[in-house]
């Protein structure tokens, strides 16, 4: 076998090179030779302009690809800055929140103080009943009676321990000559007691009306009627079944 291809070999060059020693012996003319080496080489130079310039255009290919990579790395890191400056502003807000919230329950606490303070100044000349029911039924039947009867609750607060009310002021114009129109505002405070028992509290300012707006002297006996008709009506809703 190796002996065939080394003969194989031997017969291949000696066929080269019969060929050129006979054209070294003829003299042949080498014009067309000069010119396949001139296109050779026109081709080469060819080849090698436009491997130049895929080589060029890969760079500017790399340099794309490495500034949209630098974009993208820049790009992540901006989100993520943006995420830490929006839980940073989160914490921030909400810490803002619970003390608002503070502030608010501080001052909802000493607006109701003060509210007692004012209201138990207030109380002066009211008439006073204390009812053997728990402070949420009895305020919730006073809103009722209060509702029912016109009169709508202008300022408030309700705790577990008190209640207090202060309607509008009712106007009921004068009928005749005879009969005078009047003016009514409720204050209704509500104070938890022992044995789970409300003690109720109600003033009225109340005055008589006259045709032309006149303001016609109201008794103290009067007033009180006035305030205990109010009580009788919480006193009769309590006591009605199925409305406690």
């Amino acid at each position: 076998m190796f002996r065939a291809i080394h003969t194989f070999r031997r017969l291949l060059v000696i066929g080269l090179l019969a060929p050129s020693s006979a054209l070294v012996g003829c003299g042949p003319d080498d014009t067309p030779l000069k010119a396949e080496n001139e296109s050779l080489k026109k081709q080469v130079a060819k080849q090698e302009s436009l491997l130049t310039s895929l080589q060029d255009g890969n760079r500017v290919m790399q340099q794309q690809i490495d500034l949209l990579n630098q974009e993208l790395r820049d790009a992540k890191q901006a989100t993520e800055s943006a995420k830490e400056a929006t839980a940073r502003l989160n914490e921030q807000l909400e810490a803002q929140l619970a003390q608002v919230k503070r502030m608010s329950a501080e001052i909802q606490r000493t607006a109701q103080a003060q509210a007692a303070l004012s209201i138990k100044a207030d109380d002066k000349g009211a008439q006073f009943e204390t009812i053997p029911r728990p402070l949420d039924t009895v305020a919730k039947i006073t809103e009722e009676a209060l509702a029912r009867n016109g009169y709508q609750i202008k300022a408030g607060f309700r705790t577990d321990q008190r209640a207090v009310y202060v309607t509008d002021r009712k106007i009921s114009s004068p009928a005749s000559l005879e009969v005078a129109g009047f003016r009514n505002q409720y204050l209704v405070s509500l104070q938890a007691a022992p044995g789970n028992a409300t003690k109720l509290a109600v003033k009225a300012e109340f005055e008589k009306i006259a045709q032309g707006g006149r303001i016609l002297a109201v008794g103290a006996e009067e007033t009180a009627e006035i305030e205990r008709r109010l009580i009788g009506e919480i006193n009769k809703a309590l006591d009605t079944p199925g409305r406690t």
